[in-house]
């Protein structure tokens, strides 16, 4: 029969009657034939209690003696639930993270795990125990034997690196809730449950706060091919499948810390046409998409720059079969966004290029990784390749540059990423939002079914909607900095920077308007970072203005990030246009625009988050239906 892997948190072991209903779970799946390997978390509230008992002994506890307290709430756990297995007839053995053999690098409180010495597990899987695990620990090498801990999250970290290790038919994270939601229930009461998602829909909706499962935890899963379902603790309902694409083969050795770039893409077949000082207010961004919508015109990059003044650049890719019509329709819109109580505006400036290309890095591997992105940066720079357009995700940054520089770019970040043959994609055409050329398979790896995980569907389905769910990330601030010069390495510069003080970037974007200071073409670049890393960020590149030539750095804490995620946006125009329609609407004015291959991220005043959020999700009828298996 099958191995299994089984995850509870630590509200599913929050009592001693909670902890005998996951005992009667587990003797369940064993019972049918299965190998079962259990991993949890502290009980209850238990992981908060001591760091709060850490904080009446010492201000700043050590990291050291943290993961030391911190790791005995899961030994709790897997005792207990131990000795509920075995009153209930089934052999079980509790092993800590040191014991099951989970390696991790010397990082205490955030390490990554290295590999998993598998043998004691399968010895007493072969015995016929179930293996109870203490999650969210690992220990450094045998040497220095340090207990680590892996961070917020770490539970589900170690349930899916075991099942890596392990090559487990199935996963399953069992939890307080039915599955994974199109949006957060607390804040949208209706949000519906999905029968399937994506590791790469996932990724991005884990990376923007949706709590369900930990980004690290997704990214094993998409590297490793793990099938991986989430269910409640509470039902037998069959919950939420998270469907890897096919993997490529892969080293268990530095499991979490192999290179985290698997591929490079390259489009060729681009144009962009950028609108130039278009009103600032609630409703252009619709009108606009709007418009190229109803021409049934596929766009690829969307940016919105930071303002300036009452205004704003709004920039956008197509493939160069359909520029002429793009420009025409921009051409048609640009007078009319002005309205008669703005006179005093100029008339929005239409500007088009052609002879351009995007090149992008791929991987799930660059989640919570500070410089790749600069990396990526600086490898262009040292080719000399200017970045005209810069677009960010969990899993991908790419930007554009001069089509006559694509082989160069592709050679260099080839060579940079370390990525061989099979990594090199050139796509053929585009299509909102993917890119032709990849392996986009999204069916798992074939293994033995596991009887409690739902079954793949047995005829190809219904196309994904173009919107599987909605995030709001209220924890963002917004780093504005003036003026950098517009020449090859200052976008290197200037990330590597943050890269070196451990700041992660999220959207980051490139203003369109170019203005010569001094002699020296300028532009503005906009990112957002954490709140908690806004001010240290500020300080840093505030001391680097004077020597590498920008302005003012800006920040800006009272912003909210809106974003809708789904693979089904891929060949459908207007997904754009219905996001922006639904803000404008209620009069919600988009500051910032990124988008991705399956993202459409917008920035809105912070006190407008929430009813961005609901209006978004509304507008792509959410609240419907949303049992719908992705083609496989």
């Amino acid at each position: 029969m099958a191995l299994i892997v089984q995850k509870y948190g630590g509200t599913s072991v929050g009592s001693v009657e909670r902890i005998q209903a996951v005992a009667a779970r587990v003797l369940k799946t064993a019972k049918v034939g299965n190998s079962v390997v259990v991993v949890v978390s502290a009980m209850g509230k238990s992981t908060d209690e001591l760091v709060k008992l850490a904080h009446t002994i010492s201000t700043n506890p050590s990291r050291r003696e943290m993961d030391m307290l911190l790791s005995t709430g899961e030994q709790v756990s897997i005792a207990l639930l131990s000795m509920a297995l075995q009153e209930l007839g089934q052999p079980a053995i509790s092993l800590t993270g040191a014991q099951v053999g989970i390696v991790t690098e010397a990082e205490h409180t955030r390490a990554r795990i290295l590999h998993i010495q598998t043998e004691r597990i399968e010895r007493h899987l072969r015995d016929g125990k179930v293996v109870v695990v203490a999650g969210f620990q690992g220990i450094t090498s045998i040497a220095e034997l340090e207990i680590t801990t892996l961070g917020r999250g770490g539970s589900d970290t170690s349930a899916v690196a075991l099942a890596a290790a392990l090559r487990a038919s199935c996963c399953e994270i069992y939890t307080d809730v039915p599955g994974i939601l199109t949006t957060d229930p607390r804040l949208v009461p209706d949000a519906q449950l999905m029968s399937e998602i994506t590791c790469d829909e996932m990724l991005e909706l884990a990376s923007l706060g949706a709590k369900v499962l930990h980004p690290r935890a997704v990214e094993i899963a998409r590297n490793y091919g793990v099938p991986l379902v989430v269910r409640s603790s509470w039902t037998d309902d069959p919950g939420t499948r998270v469907v890897s694409p096919t993997p490529r083969p892969r080293s268990l050795v530095d499991l979490e810390i192999a290179r985290p770039v698997d591929g490079v893409e390259f489009d060729a077949n681009q144009a962009r046409v950028a609108l130039l000082r278009v009103p600032d207010r609630p409703g252009v961004a619709a009108r606009l998409f709007g418009e190229i919508a109803r021409q049934d015109l596929d766009v690829d990059l969307i940016i919105q720059s930071i303002h300036e003044g009452n205004t704003n650049d709004i920039a956008f890719t197509v493939a160069t079969p359909m520029l002429k019509r793009a420009e025409a329709v921009a051409a048609a819109i640009a007078p009319v966004l002005r309205s008669q109580k703005e006179p005093k505006l100029e008339e929005a400036e239409v500007m088009v290029q052609q002879q351009i290309a995007k090149v992008s890095i791929a991987g799930a591997g660059m989640i919570g990784r500070p410089g790749v992105a600069a990396q990526m940066f600086a490898t262009l720079s040292a080719a000399g390749m200017n970045i005209q357009m810069i677009s960010t995700s969990e899993v991908k940054v790419s930007c554009v540059i001069d089509a006559a520089d694509g082989d160069r770019a592709i050679d260099a970040l080839c060579q940079a990423f370390e990525i061989r043959g099979e990594g090199r994609r050139r796509a053929s055409g585009f299509s909102k939002s993917g890119v032709r050329g990849q392996d986009n398979s999204l069916s798992p790896p074939a293994s033995p079914a596991s009887p409690t995980s739902p079954a793949s569907p047995a005829s190809p389905a219904s196309p994904a909607p173009p919107a599987r769910g909605v995030a709001l990330d209220l924890n963002q601030a917004r780093l504005a900095i003036r003026q950098v010069p517009d020449r090859p390495g200052m976008a290197a510069k200037l990330f590597g920077l943050l890269a070196e003080h451990n700041i992660s970037v999220d959207m980051i974007i490139q203003s369109q308007r170019c203005r010569v200071i001094d002699g020296v073409p300028k532009r503005d670049i906009a990112c957002t970072v954490a709140q908690m890393d806004a001010e240290a960020a500020r300080t840093m590149l505030e001391q680097a203005a004077a020597e590498l030539g920008w302005g003012d750095v800006v920040v800006d804490s009272a912003i909210a990030k809106v974003s809708i995620v789904g693979a089904g946006m891929v060949g459908q125009p207007g997904v754009a246009a219905r996001m922006f329609e639904a803000l404008a609407q209620q009069q919600i004015n988009i500051q910032m625009i990124a988008t991705s291959e399956i993202k459409i991220s917008c920035v809105v005043a912070q006190e407008q988050g929430v009813a961005a959020l609901q209006a978004i999700h509304a507008a792509f009828g959410l609240a419907g239906d949303q049992n719908i298996q992705v083609s496989a």
